[in-house]
C-alpha cells in the first residue's frame, strides 16, 4: 500500500524499509482531514509515533517540491524528553528524509555545545533536541526558528512529568504563531489539554486506544517469587525465554548495579543504563547492545525512556514500578513495529495486591505463575541442541571422515556427552527457585505483634496458622540479642518463606523457638539443607515448646508487694510547723 503518490522520496524511503502497511497511528495522520491542521495525538509507546508524524510534516515542508532546498535555518523542530529518545527519532527522520535532500541535525544534553552550534551554523531542515539544550541554544542565538513551519513535541506527557514545563513554554513562545504544532502523547492528562488549548489552532484530535493497539502484541506475565530469589528468577527467566535482546527494570541506581553484577558473574553479557553514567558510556551501551556484543540492558525508568532496541523480545520488572504508566513505558519497549514482545513481573506474594492493581489500571490481563525451574530450563535446553544449525547444516566430505575417525575411538554415547557439554559450557547455569503459591491477595502484610519486654521470655506470639503447624528451632537467643525484628527477615530469607507463613516466636537465652505453616514446612526444611552458614542452624522440634511467662507485673495502682524482712513500719506524719494560706506564701502556725 503506497502512503505517498509514485516517485515521492519518502514513499522510496519507505519502500526500501518494507514499509508495506502503515500502523493505526501512521494511517490517522495521513487522513484528508488532517492536511496542514495541528495534531492532537495520543498512542502508546511502540505504535509508529515517530515515522507517523515525519509523514504527517510532509506536506508542510516539502509542498509541491520533490526535494528540499538547500538547508539553511530550520523549518522543523521536534523536541523529545531524553536524549536516548531524540537521538532514536535523528535517526528515523534521516532515513525518512534521505531521498528529499533532507539534514537533521541533533542538540541534546551530555554532548559537545559547540560541535552542535557549528552544524546549526552549517544549515539544517530538522532539528531534534531535547528541551534543556534547545532553549540553551535558542537563547545563545544558535538555534534560529524564524522560518519554522512545523513543531513536534514527542511524548508530551513525559516531558511535563520530567519538569519540563518552564522549557517547552519558553521554546513554543519563541517559534512563529504560524507554525503547525503537532503533539503527540501516551496519555492525556489536564496539563496536556491545557497546553494544546494554549498552543494549537483548531487541533485534530485523533486517539489510538491502548486495547487496540498499545498491548496487542505484547505478553504479560506475572511469576510469583519467593523472597531473596529475585535475581535468580531473572536469571531463569532470562534462559528460559530466548530473546536476542532483554531488558531487566530496576527502581533504583543501586539495584541496576547489583543486578548486573550479578548476571556478569553468571556469565551473561550484561551492560547497564542509568543516570549516575556519562552520555559516552551510555553510547557504548546501547551500541553493545545492537551489534550484538550484550544481550541484557539492566536499567531504571528514567534512562531507559525512548530507548528502541532492534529484536527485543523480553522485559522483565525485577522490581514493581510505581504506576501503571510506568510500566506500560517499560512494557512498551518490546512488541513494537509489529514484532511479538513478553513482559513479565516478579512478584512477591506481600506484593500481589499492587501488582493486580497495576495490571488493572493499566488494562491488561497477564498469566500467572512460577519461575521456571532448573528442570524447565533443561527442557528446553535440550530442544534447542535438538533444533540448532549444526545438526541442521549439510555434512561435507571432512565432515564425515572425522566423524567416523571419532566413532572409531569413542562410543556414539561418548560422542554426544561432549557434545552436550560443549553446548552447554557458553550457558549461564540456570538456578534452583521456590514458587510460594499462589498465596492470597491483600493490601497489606498482617503485621507482627513484637514483644512489648524484650529481655523476658517470650510466650504466644504472633498471627496464627489455621492450617496447622510445625515448630522449628534456631540457634540463636537472647545471649546474642535475638529480636524478632531481624528474626523475621533472616528467616524468610534462609527458608524462602513469607512473613505470613510465620507463627509464634518465642525468644529464650541461648535459642529461639519458631511456628511454621504446616502447607509450606516441607519446602522450609528443602531450602535450609541448601544452607552452608555454619553460624546459623535451625533445625525442626518433636513437640510444641512450653514457654516461660514471667510472673504478672503488678498495676500502677496495685502496692507491690514486700518481703517480710524488707518491710518496713511506715514512718508517723511530720508535724508540719506551718500551713499555706490561699493566694499566699506559707506562714508559720500561730500557737
Amino acid at each position: 500500500m503506497d502512503l505517498f503518490p509514485a516517485g515521492h522520496p519518502l514513499q522510496r524511503a519507505l519502500t526500501e524499509r518494507d514499509y508495506t502497511e502503515p500502523t493505526p497511528v501512521q494511517a490517522a495522520v495521513l487522513e484528508p482531514g488532517t492536511k496542514g491542521r495541528d495534531l492532537l495525538v495520543s498512542a502508546q509507546t511502540g505504535s509508529g509515533k515517530t515515522v507517523a508524524y515525519g509523514m504527517a510534516m510532509a506536506e508542510t515542508l516539502l509542498g509541491d517540491a520533490p526535494v528540499l532546498e538547500l538547508a539553511a535555518e530550520p523549518l522543523a523542530l521536534i523536541v523529545a524528553p531524553t536524549r536516548e529518545l531524540a537521538l532514536q527519532v535523528h535517526r528515523e527522520l534521516s532515513w525518512l528524509y534521505q531521498h528529499a535532500g533532507g539534514r537533521v541535525v541533533s542538540c541534546v544534553g551530555g554532548m559537545d555545545p559547540r560541535a552542535e552550534q557549528r552544524m546549526l551554523a552549517q544549515g539544517a531542515h530538522i532539528v531534534v533536541g531535547t528541551p534543556g539544550r534547545l532553549r540553551d541554544h535558542l537563547e545563545r542565538g544558535g538555534l534560529r526558528v524564524n522560518k519554522l513551519r512545523a513543531v513536534v513535541l514527542d511524548e508530551a506527557d513525559e516531558m511535563l512529568d520530567l519538569g519540563f514545563r518552564e522549557d517547552l513554554e519558553f521554546i513554543l513562545e519563541a517559534t512563529p504563531q504560524s507554525r503547525r504544532t503537532l503533539l503527540f502523547s501516551a496519555t492525556l492528562p489536564k496539563a496536556i489539554v491545557t497546553m494544546a488549548k494554549q498552543y494549537q489552532r483548531d487541533a485534530w484530535r485523533i486517539a489510538v486506544s491502548a486495547g487496540s493497539q498499545g498491548h496487542a502484541d505484547i505478553e504479560y506475565r506475572a511469576v510469583r517469587v519467593a523472597p531473596n530469589e529475585i535475581e535468580h528468577a531473572v536469571v531463569n527467566l532470562l534462559r528460559f525465554i530466548e530473546s536476542p535482546t532483554a531488558m531487566v527494570f530496576c527502581n533504583t541506581r543501586d539495584s541496576v548495579r547489583h543486578l548486573q553484577a550479578i548476571l556478569l558473574e553468571r556469565g551473561f553479557a550484561a551492560v547497564a543504563l542509568s543516570g549516575e553514567l556519562g552520555q559516552h558510556e551510555r553510547n557504548q551501551a546501547l551500541q553493545a547492545l545492537r551489534d550484538g556484543r550484550a544481550r541484557v540492558c539492566v536499567a531504571t525508568d528514567v534512562a531507559a525512556r525512548g530507548i528502541d532496541l532492534p529484536n527485543l523480545g523480553l522485559v522483565i520488572h525485577a522490581e514493581l514500578p510505581q504506576n501503571a504508566q510506568t510500566m506500560q513505558h517499560r512494557s512498551g519497549r518490546t512488541g513494537r513495529a509489529g514484532r511479538k514482545g513478553i513482559s513479565v513481573l516478579l512478584v512477591l506474594l506481600s506484593r500481589r495486591r499492587k501488582a493486580e492493581m497495576l495490571l488493572q489500571a493499566a488494562g491488561v490481563q497477564a498469566i500467572w505463575g512460577g519461575a521456571p525451574s532448573a528442570e524447565d530450563i533443561r527442557k528446553v535446553d535440550q530442544e534447542r541442541l535438538l533444533q540448532s544449525p549444526l545438526l541442521a547444516e549439510e555434512v561435507t566430505e571432512d565432515d564425515l571422515a572425522m566423524a567416523r575417525a571419532l566413532l572409531a575411538e569413542r562410543s556414539p554415547e561418548d560422542i554426544a556427552a561432549a557434545l552436550v557439554r560443549m553446548y552447554r559450557a557458553h550457558l549461564p547455569a540456570a538456578e534452583e527457585v521456590f514458587d510460594p503459591g499462589p498465596g492470597t491477595a491483600s493490601p497489606e502484610p498482617r503485621p507482627f505483634r513484637e514483644p512489648r519486654e524484650p529481655r523476658e521470655p517470650r510466650g504466644e506470639r504472633g498471627p496464627s496458622l489455621p492450617g496447622g503447624s510445625v515448630w522449628f528451632r534456631l540457634n540463636v537467643g537472647r545471649q546474642k540479642n535475638a529480636d524478632p525484628r531481624w528474626l523475621i527477615p533472616m528467616i524468610c530469607r534462609q527458608g524462602k518463606i513469607t512473613k505470613q507463613e510465620i507463627g509464634s516466636i518465642r525468644i529464650f537465652e541461648r535459642d529461639t523457638r519458631f511456628e511454621i505453616d504446616a502447607t509450606v514446612a516441607a519446602r522450609f526444611l528443602a531450602a535450609l539443607r541448601q544452607l552452608e552458614r555454619a553460624d546459623v542452624r535451625i533445625e525442626p522440634l518433636d513437640e510444641v515448646p512450653q514457654a516461660e511467662r514471667p510472673a504478672r507485673e503488678p498495676r500502677p495502682h496495685e502496692p507491690r508487694p514486700q518481703s517480710p524482712k524488707a518491710a518496713k513500719p511506715p514512718k508517723p506524719a511530720p508535724q508540719a510547723p506551718w500551713r499555706l494560706k490561699a493566694g499566699g506564701k506559707p506562714k508559720p502556725k500561730q500557737s
